[in-house]
């Protein structure tokens, strides 16, 4: 039987009511401070929360209940106000703010503006942190989805939060020499990590390249399942890549990727297929294979160039996206409010390594501060986009790259293949300097924080710069 509880909050320690940090002026600025709930059950059994099994951990924000405290001269008289349930997750910026000296109102509203985020069944990455820590379970009866061009996983970590259960997952690419060299084989450990993270509902991985897959007439594969996904290797497609602007190298391996996309198309006769790649591969001939095979088995088919940017994520990534199903035309879904990169990493911000700007990106931040007023800037230490190297902290930052030119270091690796321990930067108002984390890059990715990375930064930083951002796929399958 589920008991019932009648809530009470302790009183605020009597310690707390003091000025707290003062500001130059000498009014008071605040002082955090965590605190237990007492609720008192019906059958007369207190009970104090948040509920924590075995020894309370005085660090860790998520055993405590926090509450915000300052004094306000009201009509000659100091008068004590306070804001309760901050959420845990909220914590750690405060304290960073507070020993930043912040204002007392800058540290209010960023406290009002944590307790403002709500749940959406719209997984957007920046307003929607908390949902991501949890690994979803999923019903016996959740639909089901094949996916080709597995990769780590980036596709099935938005279909797994989506409701969605993977069931196979096709991954085996031998055209990534930068990676084989870095660890002999780079689809095994990719298979691995797949595993590793979804093999729990009960998702099996074949590696075998799709080509292969198809030759086998797709045995063993479920018929007239739910959902079938391809992003089919975009190497070739991308401007990243390309040795002249505006034309593909589309290869024999581009084109029977696409007939065998085709022939899963034909034989397990999925009920909504999706894909996702560049932007030019629209423009390719694989592209013009599926959407013939599509045609004929009676599909309607709805395909655009989207700004990932445009649907919560903090990155501007353009794509091509396309959703084909039987019966009724599917739209793709409409946007969401744009986040700065900035706002959804600033809680990771002060756990990462301090690092120290090469000569271009001071460059950069000295250009900016000559005409713009100081505030977070992402610097890249490679690359950038028509010269831009750095963003402010209130727009999305440039897209991850992880490309297969040797010639040319991307984020993650050098030109040499090798793994860069910093990929970007991050420069604060104050001068500090921080490198940007693997976490941190996985989060701008629009990873779920329950995924698990392999430790191998070049592998990792495939893992991301390669996926679908997770959370525009739990978007995408949340809206078909």
């Amino acid at each position: 039987m589920t008991k019932t509880v009648i809530a009470k909050l302790s009183a605020i320690p009597e310690k707390f009511l003091e000025k707290g940090v003062k500001a130059s002026q000498g009014e008071s600025v605040g002082c955090l401070y965590q605190y237990l709930e007492t609720k008192k059950l019906l059958d007369e059994e207190t009970v104090s929360y948040p509920r924590v099994i075995g020894e309370r951990d005085p660090n860790n924000p998520e055993d405590w209940r926090w509450a915000f405290n300052w004094k306000e001269k009201i009509n000659g008289a100091w008068k004590s106000k306070s804001i309760g349930s901050i959420p845990p997750g909220a914590v750690t910026m405060i304290r960073t703010l507070q020993q930043q000296r912040a204002t007392r109102e800058s540290i209010i509203a960023f406290i009002k503006k944590a307790k403002s985020k709500k749940t959406s069944s719209k997984l957007d990455v920046c307003k929607n942190f908390d949902n991501t820590k949890i690994k979803p379970v999923l019903p016996d009866n959740a639909p089901i989805a094949v996916v080709l061009f597995a990769g780590g996983g980036g596709i099935e970590a938005g279909i797994v939060q989506a409701g969605i259960r993977p069931v196979i997952a096709v991954e085996f690419d031998p055209t990534k020499p930068d990676l084989s060299r870095a660890i002999p084989s780079a689809h095994f450990v990719n298979a691995k990590t797949h595993h590793h993270n979804f093999s729990e509902y009960g998702c099996r991985i074949i590696q075998l390249t799709v080509q292969e897959v198809a030759q086998s007439g797709f045995l063993d594969f479920p018929r007239r399942l739910d959902y079938l996904h391809a992003s089919p290797v975009c190497a070739n497609f991308s401007q990243a890549h390309t040795a002249k602007a505006g034309v593909a190298l589309e290869t024999a391996d581009d084109l029977t990727a696409a007939i065998a996309i085709a022939e899963a198309i034909r034989q397990l006769q999925p009920r909504v297929f999706t894909l996702e790649n560049v932007p030019r591969y629209q423009n390719s001939q694989s592209f013009s294979i599926i959407l013939s095979a599509l045609e004929q088995e009676g599909y309607s088919v709805n395909y655009s160039v989207v700004n990932m940017a445009d649907f919560g994520l903090p990155q501007a990534r353009r794509r091509l996206v396309l959703i084909a199903s039987r019966g009724c035309r599917v739209a793709l879904p409409s946007g969401t409010t744009p986040c700065g990169w900035y706002e959804a990493i600033t809680d990771l911000i002060p756990t990462m390594t301090d690092s120290q700007l090469l000569p271009k990106q001071r460059q950069a931040v000295e250009q900016f501060l000559t005409a713009k007023e100081p505030t977070p800037l992402l610097l890249e230490r490679v690359g950038g986009r028509n010269g831009l190297k750095y963003k402010p902290g209130h727009l999305p930052c440039n897209t991850i790259l992880r490309c297969l030119r040797r010639a040319a270091p991307t984020h993650f690796t050098d030109h040499k293949g090798c793994n860069r321990s910093k990929f970007a930067d991050i420069w604060l108002p104050d001068g500090i300097v921080k490198s940007l984390s693997i976490e941190g890059a996985a989060i701008l990715q629009g990873f779920p924080s329950w995924y698990e990375f392999p430790n191998e930064t070049t592998t990792a930083g495939s893992i991301i710069g390669y996926s679908v951002p997770p959370s525009f796929a739990a978007q995408l399958f949340t809206h078909i």
